[in-house]
Parts: structure tokens; sequence; C-alpha cells
């Protein structure tokens, strides 16, 4: 059985939590069976010991990765001390952690918040990729972004509003600012949520955007063939 370890960063609103499920729930429906999945919820002191996991998943979350909570920077930590034991996926915030952690910069950005379903390009066709594809679209939830990327990573996914949608670092580290693990219900009650906080003209068609297909299968299936080859240790 494929171990998998879900570095908990955050939570849903409690009231769509009850609707959708946490997110390692959503994790979970995502990757499907054949995993053992564990879940750590670092903001209250759990970590997982990434050497006992085939792949590390850390999770979105409402912080900002420059922000001074002790468990953001314990997770910086984590990150550099868990690279190369395991195989890491950062998801939105996860994204955000690991670029900061291991070199790069994150920012609110000026470009403001992307809601709904973004298209990204496939800028760097990785072996796990398959089937391949030339663009992604997958729902989103942000404000900040990777600003400028750590020097040893490549860029795997652009487009003109986020142009580090997606890192890579060698062949066992891997980040999507996107959420493939969002259904459309719930990425759709999140932003409609916060009509008032974003406005209407950024969340009106960002809620229509999410009744177009989406390609969260797929890049589900690109996260499972990642977890599924093994490091080294």
């Amino acid at each position: 059985m494929t171990r998998v370890a879900i570095v908990e960063t955050g939570a849903p609103p409690p009231a769509l939590a009850e609707r959708h499920g946490d997110y390692p729930a959503m994790f979970r429906a995502l990757l499907g069976d054949g995993y053992e999945i564990e879940t750590f919820n670092i903001r209250a002191g759990e970590w997982p010991d990434a050497a006992a996991f085939d792949a590390a998943i850390i999770t979105g979350s409402a912080a900002g990765v420059y922000e001074t909570d002790a468990w953001i920077g314990d997770l910086l930590d984590w990150i550099r001390g868990a690279r190369g034991r395991t195989r890491l996926i950062g998801i939105c915030f996860g994204h955000q952690a690991m670029a900061q952690a291991l070199g790069g910069r994150v920012e609110k950005s000026d470009r403001g918040w992307g809601v709904g379903l973004h298209r990204y390009d496939v800028v760097s066709n990785e072996p796990w990729m398959a089937p391949p594809a030339a663009t992604v679209a997958i729902p989103v939830s942000h404000q900040d972004q990777v600003v400028e990327k750590p020097a040893d990573a490549r860029v795997i996914l652009s487009s003109a509003f986020t142009p580090f949608a997606g890192l890579a670092w060698d062949e066992d580290a891997i980040t999507l600012q996107g959420h493939p693990e969002f259904t459309p219900a719930y990425a759709a009650d999140l932003t409609g949520g916060r009509r008032e906080r974003i406005g209407a003209a950024i969340v009106d068609p960002a809620l229509e955007s999410l009744t177009r297909p989406n390609d969260r299968a797929l890049v589900g299936e690109w996260l499972k063939r990642f977890i599924g080859t093994r490091v080294a240790r």
C-alpha cells in the first residue's frame, strides 16, 4: 500500500466543511483507493516523518507564507528537511511554502484575486504527465503568488495571470498553484461566500467559469503517477 501524508495547513470555512468535507477528505476523493493516507495537523504540532511515507501533500491555507506564525516557519524548515526523503507535492499555500522554503519569494500579488476556473499552459512535459495535455483548467482561490521561483526549480505550468503556476525540482518535488482537489461545487461556494470581500465584478465571471469542463480528473491522474514513483532513501 502506498503511504501518503497529508500535511494539513488550513481548513475550509466550517459551514462549507460540513457540506463538502475538509481538505484531507478532498484529497482522498481525488486520489481514490490504493493509498494509506495519514493526516497531520501541523498547526496543532503534528509532523510526519517524511521518510516513513512515499509522498507528502501540503494543503492550502488562508495563511500567507510570509506571515510570522511559528508553525509557518516550522513548516518551511520541515520542507527543507523533507526534500529528498519523500516525494513532495505542494498545493496553493503548499506550492507557495515550498517555493519560499527552497529559495523563491512569495507576495500578495498586485494582480488581485485569482478565483474560478483558471487554464494553464503546460510548459514542461514531465514523465508523470500522462496522458499529456497542452493546457489544463482547474479551480483556483488565491491572492498570493510566487513572484520569484527558486533557482533550481523549473516551471511546469504557467499563465498570464500566474506565471509560476506549477514548479518542479529534480524528479521528486512538484507544486501547483491551482486546486485539483476542489470540486466545482466547493469552489463556487467558497468564492460566492466571498462576494463582498472580492467584489461581484470578479466573483460573477469566476462562478460562470466553474460551470465549464475542467481537468481535475486528468491532474489527479498526474498526481497519482507522480506519487507512484518511489524515492530512493
